[in-house]
Protein backbone atom coordinates (compact mmCIF):
# COMPACT_ATOMS: atom_id res chain seq x y z
CA UNK A 1 0.00 0.00 0.00
CA UNK A 2 1.60 3.37 -1.20
CA UNK A 3 0.54 6.67 0.89
CA UNK A 4 -0.62 8.43 -2.49
CA UNK A 5 1.35 8.52 -5.54
CA UNK A 6 4.91 10.36 -5.65
CA UNK A 7 3.87 13.08 -8.05
CA UNK A 8 1.19 14.23 -5.18
CA UNK A 9 3.25 14.45 -2.96
CA UNK A 10 5.40 17.57 -1.71
CA UNK A 11 9.07 17.70 -2.57
CA UNK A 12 10.57 16.71 0.95
CA UNK A 13 8.41 14.55 3.79
CA UNK A 14 8.56 13.71 6.83
CA UNK A 15 7.83 10.61 8.52
CA UNK A 16 7.80 11.91 12.19
CA UNK A 17 8.51 8.97 14.81
CA UNK A 18 7.45 7.92 18.29
CA UNK A 19 10.73 9.17 19.82
CA UNK A 20 10.15 12.34 18.70
CA UNK A 21 12.96 12.18 15.58
CA UNK A 22 12.10 12.74 12.09
CA UNK A 23 13.01 11.19 8.93
CA UNK A 24 13.43 13.63 5.72
CA UNK A 25 12.52 11.66 2.90
CA UNK A 26 11.57 12.09 -0.81
CA UNK A 27 8.78 9.71 -0.93
CA UNK A 28 7.81 6.25 1.29
CA UNK A 29 5.49 3.18 0.80
CA UNK A 30 4.09 0.87 3.35
CA UNK A 31 4.85 -2.68 2.56
CA UNK A 32 2.98 -4.89 5.24
CA UNK A 33 4.43 -4.17 8.87
CA UNK A 34 7.69 -2.07 7.27
CA UNK A 35 7.77 1.29 5.55
CA UNK A 36 10.11 1.69 2.75
CA UNK A 37 11.08 5.08 2.00
CA UNK A 38 14.11 7.00 0.31
CA UNK A 39 16.10 9.79 2.58
CA UNK A 40 16.40 13.41 1.49
CA UNK A 41 19.09 13.84 3.26
CA UNK A 42 21.50 10.50 1.97
CA UNK A 43 19.50 9.99 -1.67
CA UNK A 44 20.52 6.59 -2.07
CA UNK A 45 18.20 3.07 -2.19
CA UNK A 46 15.43 2.54 -0.42
CA UNK A 47 15.85 2.39 3.64
CA UNK A 48 13.52 0.27 5.70
CA UNK A 49 11.97 0.91 9.22
CA UNK A 50 8.82 -1.14 11.35
CA UNK A 51 5.62 0.64 10.59
CA UNK A 52 5.03 0.61 14.58
CA UNK A 53 7.82 3.16 14.96
CA UNK A 54 6.04 5.86 13.08
CA UNK A 55 3.80 8.19 14.73
CA UNK A 56 1.00 8.62 11.95
CA UNK A 57 -1.48 11.31 12.98
CA UNK A 58 2.02 13.67 13.83
CA UNK A 59 3.09 12.49 9.85
CA UNK A 60 0.07 13.39 8.17
CA UNK A 61 -0.57 16.44 10.20
CA UNK A 62 2.73 17.61 9.32
CA UNK A 63 1.82 16.52 5.63
CA UNK A 64 -1.44 18.21 5.51
CA UNK A 65 -0.06 21.18 6.97
CA UNK A 66 3.05 21.35 4.61
CA UNK A 67 0.89 20.96 1.36
CA UNK A 68 1.26 22.65 -1.68
CA UNK A 69 -0.15 25.94 -0.79
CA UNK A 70 1.41 26.04 2.14
CA UNK A 71 4.72 25.83 0.50
CA UNK A 72 3.24 28.49 -2.07
CA UNK A 73 2.56 30.92 0.84
CA UNK A 74 5.81 30.51 2.79
CA UNK A 75 7.99 30.77 -0.89
CA UNK A 76 5.83 34.11 -0.81
CA UNK A 77 6.44 35.19 2.93
CA UNK A 78 10.25 34.32 2.18
CA UNK A 79 10.60 36.66 -0.91
CA UNK A 80 8.93 39.56 0.68
CA UNK A 81 11.17 39.55 3.12
CA UNK A 82 14.19 39.54 0.69
CA UNK A 83 12.48 42.63 -0.96
CA UNK A 84 12.59 44.21 2.42
CA UNK A 85 9.07 44.98 3.01
CA UNK A 86 7.46 43.55 6.44
CA UNK A 87 4.50 41.63 6.82
CA UNK A 88 2.95 39.18 9.68
CA UNK A 89 3.45 35.83 8.99
CA UNK A 90 1.75 33.31 6.27
CA UNK A 91 -1.16 32.20 8.39
CA UNK A 92 -0.36 28.83 6.74
CA UNK A 93 3.00 29.24 7.99
CA UNK A 94 1.76 30.11 11.56
CA UNK A 95 -0.62 26.95 11.61
CA UNK A 96 2.30 24.61 10.68
CA UNK A 97 3.96 25.70 13.10
CA UNK A 98 1.35 25.13 15.97
CA UNK A 99 0.47 21.55 14.90
CA UNK A 100 4.35 21.02 14.90
CA UNK A 101 4.48 22.34 18.26
CA UNK A 102 1.00 20.56 19.52
CA UNK A 103 2.00 17.37 17.97
CA UNK A 104 5.66 17.77 19.77
CA UNK A 105 4.09 18.06 23.04
CA UNK A 106 1.73 15.02 22.45
CA UNK A 107 4.49 13.09 21.60
CA UNK A 108 6.51 14.26 25.08
CA UNK A 109 3.69 14.02 27.53
CA UNK A 110 2.54 10.41 26.08
CA UNK A 111 6.05 8.96 25.69
CA UNK A 112 8.40 11.17 27.64
CA UNK A 113 12.41 11.12 27.47
CA UNK A 114 13.60 8.86 30.86
CA UNK A 115 17.33 8.32 29.09
CA UNK A 116 19.50 9.75 26.51
CA UNK A 117 17.48 8.47 23.65
CA UNK A 118 14.72 6.27 25.65
CA UNK A 119 11.71 7.06 25.69
CA UNK A 120 8.50 5.56 27.35
CA UNK A 121 6.35 3.24 24.85
CA UNK A 122 2.76 4.52 23.91
CA UNK A 123 1.39 1.78 26.09
CA UNK A 124 -0.51 0.90 29.45
CA UNK A 125 1.78 -1.08 32.53
CA UNK A 126 4.74 -0.44 35.01
CA UNK A 127 8.52 -0.24 33.14
CA UNK A 128 11.57 -0.39 35.07
CA UNK A 129 14.39 1.38 34.03
CA UNK A 130 17.46 -0.62 34.08
CA UNK A 131 21.23 -0.33 32.98
CA UNK A 132 22.64 -3.33 31.03
CA UNK A 133 26.44 -3.27 30.71
CA UNK A 134 26.30 0.29 30.81
CA UNK A 135 23.24 0.76 28.22
CA UNK A 136 20.02 1.94 29.71
CA UNK A 137 16.96 0.17 29.34
CA UNK A 138 13.21 -0.48 30.12
CA UNK A 139 11.84 -3.45 31.14
CA UNK A 140 8.21 -4.49 30.96
CA UNK A 141 7.23 -6.09 34.63
CA UNK A 142 3.98 -7.60 34.22
CA UNK A 143 1.46 -8.05 37.88
CA UNK A 144 1.44 -11.26 39.33
CA UNK A 145 -0.61 -13.22 42.09
CA UNK A 146 -0.49 -16.56 40.51
CA UNK A 147 -3.15 -17.66 38.44
CA UNK A 148 -4.51 -13.82 38.02
CA UNK A 149 -5.41 -13.11 34.26
CA UNK A 150 -2.88 -10.89 33.08
CA UNK A 151 -4.37 -9.81 29.85
CA UNK A 152 -4.31 -6.43 30.84
CA UNK A 153 -1.83 -4.42 32.62
CA UNK A 154 -3.46 -3.33 35.54
CA UNK A 155 -5.66 -5.62 37.66
CA UNK A 156 -6.49 -4.90 40.86
CA UNK A 157 -7.69 -7.36 43.86
CA UNK A 158 -8.34 -5.54 47.19
CA UNK A 159 -8.13 -6.64 50.31
CA UNK A 160 -7.03 -4.45 53.92
CA UNK A 161 -4.33 -4.71 54.98
CA UNK A 162 -3.71 -7.13 57.89
CA UNK A 163 -2.73 -6.24 61.16
CA UNK A 164 0.25 -8.50 61.60
CA UNK A 165 -0.02 -12.63 61.81
CA UNK A 166 2.24 -14.98 60.07
CA UNK A 167 -0.30 -16.14 57.64
CA UNK A 168 1.11 -16.21 53.50
CA UNK A 169 -1.10 -13.28 52.18
CA UNK A 170 0.54 -13.71 48.38
CA UNK A 171 2.10 -16.72 47.00
CA UNK A 172 3.90 -16.42 43.63
CA UNK A 173 5.20 -19.14 41.75
CA UNK A 174 8.76 -19.81 41.20
CA UNK A 175 11.76 -19.20 43.39
CA UNK A 176 12.78 -15.70 41.61
CA UNK A 177 11.00 -13.54 39.00
CA UNK A 178 10.81 -13.42 35.11
CA UNK A 179 12.38 -9.46 35.68
CA UNK A 180 15.90 -9.53 36.60
CA UNK A 181 17.46 -6.17 37.10
CA UNK A 182 20.81 -5.04 37.39
CA UNK A 183 21.11 -1.55 39.67
CA UNK A 184 20.17 -1.63 42.84
CA UNK A 185 17.98 1.51 42.93
CA UNK A 186 16.07 1.10 39.43
CA UNK A 187 13.64 3.93 38.57
CA UNK A 188 9.43 2.84 38.42
CA UNK A 189 7.36 4.11 35.64
CA UNK A 190 3.68 3.91 35.92
CA UNK A 191 0.65 4.54 33.38
CA UNK A 192 -1.87 6.42 34.87
CA UNK A 193 -5.64 6.18 34.93
CA UNK A 194 -7.66 9.20 33.05
CA UNK A 195 -9.63 9.69 35.98
CA UNK A 196 -12.79 8.05 34.67
CA UNK A 197 -14.94 5.61 36.47
CA UNK A 198 -14.58 2.01 35.68
CA UNK A 199 -18.15 0.80 35.52
CA UNK A 200 -17.01 -2.67 33.45
CA UNK A 201 -15.87 -4.40 36.40
CA UNK A 202 -15.91 -8.34 37.32
CA UNK A 203 -15.05 -10.71 40.25
CA UNK A 204 -11.92 -12.25 40.68
CA UNK A 205 -12.15 -16.20 40.40
CA UNK A 206 -12.45 -17.71 43.49
CA UNK A 207 -9.21 -20.10 42.35
CA UNK A 208 -7.37 -16.96 41.48
CA UNK A 209 -5.24 -17.36 44.30
CA UNK A 210 -5.00 -18.09 48.04
CA UNK A 211 -5.39 -14.82 50.11
CA UNK A 212 -6.77 -14.04 53.34
CA UNK A 213 -8.81 -11.08 52.31
CA UNK A 214 -10.04 -10.40 56.05
CA UNK A 215 -13.96 -9.67 54.77
CA UNK A 216 -12.70 -7.09 52.06
CA UNK A 217 -14.67 -7.13 48.48
CA UNK A 218 -11.92 -8.91 46.37
CA UNK A 219 -12.16 -7.68 42.68
CA UNK A 220 -10.39 -7.04 38.70
CA UNK A 221 -10.65 -3.91 37.27
CA UNK A 222 -9.43 -4.09 33.31
CA UNK A 223 -8.28 -0.94 32.73
CA UNK A 224 -4.97 -0.60 32.15
CA UNK A 225 -3.76 2.27 34.06
CA UNK A 226 -3.23 3.05 37.90
CA UNK A 227 -5.03 5.69 40.20
CA UNK A 228 -2.72 8.69 40.57
CA UNK A 229 -4.18 8.94 44.17
CA UNK A 230 -2.58 5.10 44.90
CA UNK A 231 0.55 4.98 47.16
CA UNK A 232 3.77 2.56 46.39
CA UNK A 233 6.32 0.67 48.03
CA UNK A 234 8.56 -2.37 47.60
CA UNK A 235 8.53 -5.31 49.46
CA UNK A 236 11.55 -7.96 50.13
CA UNK A 237 9.83 -11.54 49.81
CA UNK A 238 10.66 -14.72 50.93
CA UNK A 239 12.17 -17.19 48.56
CA UNK A 240 11.14 -20.83 49.93
CA UNK A 241 12.19 -23.30 47.83
CA UNK A 242 9.99 -22.93 43.85
CA UNK A 243 7.65 -19.96 45.07
CA UNK A 244 7.88 -16.64 46.40
CA UNK A 245 5.63 -15.35 49.72
CA UNK A 246 4.73 -11.81 51.02
CA UNK A 247 3.36 -12.42 54.78
CA UNK A 248 0.71 -10.93 56.03
CA UNK A 249 2.89 -9.06 59.12
CA UNK A 250 5.42 -7.87 56.21
CA UNK A 251 2.27 -6.13 54.37
CA UNK A 252 0.70 -4.74 57.56
CA UNK A 253 4.22 -2.76 58.44
CA UNK A 254 3.41 -0.71 54.97
CA UNK A 255 3.08 2.67 55.77
CA UNK A 256 4.52 2.51 59.22
CA UNK A 257 7.33 5.48 59.15
CA UNK A 258 9.79 3.32 61.30
CA UNK A 259 12.56 2.11 58.45
CA UNK A 260 12.57 -1.25 57.60
CA UNK A 261 15.01 -3.91 55.77
CA UNK A 262 11.91 -5.38 54.14
CA UNK A 263 10.14 -2.36 53.06
CA UNK A 264 11.77 0.25 50.93
CA UNK A 265 8.69 3.62 50.17
CA UNK A 266 9.28 5.40 46.92
CA UNK A 267 8.91 9.28 46.15
CA UNK A 268 6.20 9.92 43.91
CA UNK A 269 6.69 12.47 40.95
CA UNK A 270 4.14 13.21 38.06
CA UNK A 271 5.22 13.75 34.84
CA UNK A 272 3.64 16.78 32.89
CA UNK A 273 0.56 15.74 31.05
CA UNK A 274 -0.39 13.38 34.21
CA UNK A 275 0.17 9.99 31.92
CA UNK A 276 3.01 8.75 34.27
CA UNK A 277 3.55 8.44 37.96
CA UNK A 278 7.51 8.43 38.16
CA UNK A 279 7.99 6.42 41.73
CA UNK A 280 11.94 6.40 43.02
CA UNK A 281 13.18 4.16 46.36
CA UNK A 282 14.26 5.91 49.03
CA UNK A 283 17.57 3.70 49.28
CA UNK A 284 18.78 0.90 47.76
CA UNK A 285 17.96 -2.46 47.29
CA UNK A 286 19.77 -5.52 48.12
CA UNK A 287 20.48 -8.59 45.95
CA UNK A 288 17.30 -10.55 46.14
CA UNK A 289 14.04 -10.49 45.41
CA UNK A 290 11.04 -8.03 45.62
CA UNK A 291 7.78 -6.68 44.69
CA UNK A 292 6.23 -3.70 44.05
CA UNK A 293 2.51 -3.15 46.20
CA UNK A 294 -0.01 -0.60 45.56
CA UNK A 295 -1.24 0.98 48.27
CA UNK A 296 -4.91 1.72 47.25
CA UNK A 297 -6.38 3.66 50.62
CA UNK A 298 -4.76 3.76 54.11
CA UNK A 299 -6.66 0.57 54.63
CA UNK A 300 -6.60 -1.46 51.63
CA UNK A 301 -3.89 -2.98 49.30
CA UNK A 302 -3.77 -4.18 45.67
CA UNK A 303 -2.90 -7.89 45.92
CA UNK A 304 -1.95 -7.82 42.30
CA UNK A 305 1.60 -6.68 42.44
CA UNK A 306 5.07 -6.50 40.33
CA UNK A 307 7.56 -8.68 40.88
CA UNK A 308 11.06 -8.33 40.09
CA UNK A 309 14.63 -8.90 41.47
CA UNK A 310 17.97 -7.05 41.87
CA UNK A 311 20.67 -9.28 40.22
CA UNK A 312 24.17 -8.04 38.65
CA UNK A 313 24.97 -10.72 37.33
CA UNK A 314 22.01 -11.84 35.12
CA UNK A 315 21.44 -12.04 31.43
CA UNK A 316 19.42 -9.35 29.69
CA UNK A 317 16.12 -8.84 30.49
CA UNK A 318 14.03 -10.29 27.01
CA UNK A 319 12.30 -7.55 25.40
CA UNK A 320 13.78 -4.81 26.65
CA UNK A 321 13.10 -1.42 24.61
CA UNK A 322 17.10 0.06 24.03
CA UNK A 323 17.52 3.48 23.00
CA UNK A 324 17.53 4.18 19.49
CA UNK A 325 18.77 6.68 17.53
CA UNK A 326 17.46 8.26 14.23
CA UNK A 327 18.95 10.31 11.93
CA UNK A 328 17.58 13.67 11.62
Amino acid sequence: MVWGPASAQTPNQRLILKDGSYQIVKKYEILGDRVRYISAERDGDWEELPMALVDWPATKAWAKAHGPDSVATAAEGRAATAAGTTKDAPPASQQAAEIDKEAKAEREEATPTVAPGLRLPDLDGVFLLDTFQGEPELVDVAQNSGGLNTETPHNVLRALIPRGGSKQLITLDGYKAKAQLHVNQPTIYVSLDDGKANDDSDEADGDALTVDTHGASSEKQKHGRSSPSSRYAIVRVQVKRETRVIGAMRLSALGDPQPSVDIVETTAEILPGGRWMKLTPKQPLEIDEYALVEMLSPKEINLAVWDFGINPRAPEAKNAISPVEFAK
